[in-house]
């Protein structure tokens, strides 16, 4: 049959190089009070084409930082609030759903 003959190749979703991640330290070092999609391609930390991102809970954040249209995994939200910071839910619903 054709399918054993053909080799086998996996699968990588196109719409990967609209998502990114950007990790606590990230934000540390950025040294913003508000965070959103414009100030991080500002800064370099995502491209140009990115129109989705999820912050992830890598390294430590000291500074109170709120995000803007931005989403974030259990622990990275736990972080920021922890640190007196806070996560605007309605712009990164629609930023998740988008």
């Amino acid at each position: 049959p054709l399918q054993r003959r053909l080799p086998k190749r996996g699968f990588k979703s196109h719409l990967l190089k609209y998502n990114a991640e950007v990790t606590l330290t990230d934000l540390e070092r950025l040294g913003a009070a508000e965070v959103d999609l414009l100030t991080l391609k500002q800064a370099g930390l995502v491209g140009d084409l990115i129109k989705v991102v999820k912050v992830i809970k890598a390294g430590e954040l000291k500074a109170k930082v709120v995000l803007k249209g931005i989403g974030a995994t259990a622990g990275a939200k736990a972080a920021i609030e922890a640190a007196g910071g806070s996560i605007d839910a309605t712009l990164a619903a629609k930023a998740s759903a988008a």
